[in-house]
């Protein structure tokens, strides 16, 4: 029999996730955002939950996209990384992927392929400076695609914000500005902004698409908020079982490097995950966890298979008792917070070992 340490997802807590999203965005449409295997959830399973809703799903690369023509969906996909060589063009016509491209490099492999080419999106640095053309560049680059025959399939424009976050940062206004200044001579074309925090912002327009991710999944794309502060629900609940309890007396210890001691006599547990399942080493004592409903407390250092928790908060908890690492009791946000990292890596670190279970 498998160890039951398990991922249980939810697909109904997406699809309600999805709605609020698109709720939030107002006037905009929302392509639902699945790359990294659906943040840990499973591409599949995910973009077939929001078949009936979503009406474009944008991921990094290739290669996600064609895992969403696996399970028959033919929504349009954007690949938000664009492609990473010529061939893929072709492909990308065919399947009805769609591509951002943000470099001089893509554009050369637009001229080349201009005969195949197909409806791709512009990326403007309008200030993240990861990808992206300068807004002074756009006339020159969509000059070019006119020369080449490829402007017909310009879908539009998309731009990343660095700091919507923070809710009241004012780089997010100053990018807004810069994006609609800098894609104004084509009033035509479609223009997407927005990641999850936007939605959250007051008075933030989101032009025609935004791109809903972590949200999806029930995460909190806000710095000191959770997902449950802001009406998400989460999607996945990790879970593993209570497989040992022992009682430690005042001055015993218990894991690597005795980083935690017993003060009194305290009952302890053993709960079967550990970083080589996915949940973060850096975890230390105190990160939350619950049993029953019950929220207690991890003890000590994460191994790679194990981890203790303080039973004090839950008497009656036994061996053989499942363990919420996060989920509906605990947010994976209060466990990214104390491990110090966010909500994302969490999701998408789970590992291959443990199971996903879809409900």
């Amino acid at each position: 029999m498998p160890r039951p340490t398990v991922a249980r997802i939810h697909l109904d807590a997406i699809r309600h996730n999805y709605r609020l999203a698109c709720g939030l965005a107002g006037q905009a449409q929302a392509m639902a955002v699945i790359k990294a295997d659906g943040y840990g959830h499973g591409i599949g399973p995910v973009a077939s939950a929001l078949a009936g809703e979503a009406r474009r799903y944008a991921v990094a690369c290739i290669e996600e996209a064609t895992r969403i023509r696996a399970e028959g969906l033919s929504q349009p996909v954007v690949l938000l990384q664009g492609v990473h060589e010529a061939a893929d063009l072709p492909t990308c016509n065919e399947q009805g992927f769609e591509p951002v491209i943000h470099s001089p490099r893509q554009l050369a492999w637009l001229k080349e392929k201009s005969e195949a080419a197909p409806r791709f999106w512009l990326k403007v640095n309008t200030g993240m400076n990861r990808l992206g053309f300068r807004p002074h560049e756009l006339t020159s680059v969509v000059d070019q695609l006119a020369n080449t025959g490829c402007q017909a399939r310009l879908l539009g424009f998309v731009t990343h914000f660095a700091c919507a976050d923070h809710t009241e940062h004012p780089m997010t206004a100053e990018q807004t500005r810069l994006f609609e200044q800098a894609t104004a001579p084509w009033p035509a074309l479609m223009r997407s902004v927005g990641n999850s925090a936007a939605h959250f912002r007051e008075g933030q327009t989101l032009f025609d698409w935004s791109r809903p991710g972590i949200m999806l999944y029930g995460g909190s794309p806000l710095e000191s908020r959770t997902g449950l502060d802001l009406g998400l629900m989460p999607a996945m609940t990790l879970e593993a079982p209570l497989i040992a309890t022992r009682i430690l007396q005042p001055g015993e210890s218990v894991g690597y490097g005795a980083t935690w001691t017993a003060e009194h006599q305290t009952r302890m547990g053993m709960v079967a995950i550990g970083y080589g399942d996915g949940y973060p080493r850096h975890a230390g004592t105190g990160t939350p966890a619950a049993i029953n409903g019950q929220r207690v407390r991890l003890l000590g250092r994460v191994s790679m298979d194990m981890l203790a928790v303080d039973l004090t908060q839950a008497p009656a908890a036994g061996e053989g008792d499942t363990v919420e690492l996060w989920g509906p009791t605990v947010s994976v946000d209060e466990v990214a917070m104390h491990a110090g990292t966010i909500g994302y890596e969490l999701l998408t670190g789970v590992t291959a070992r443990v199971p996903r279970i879809y409900q």
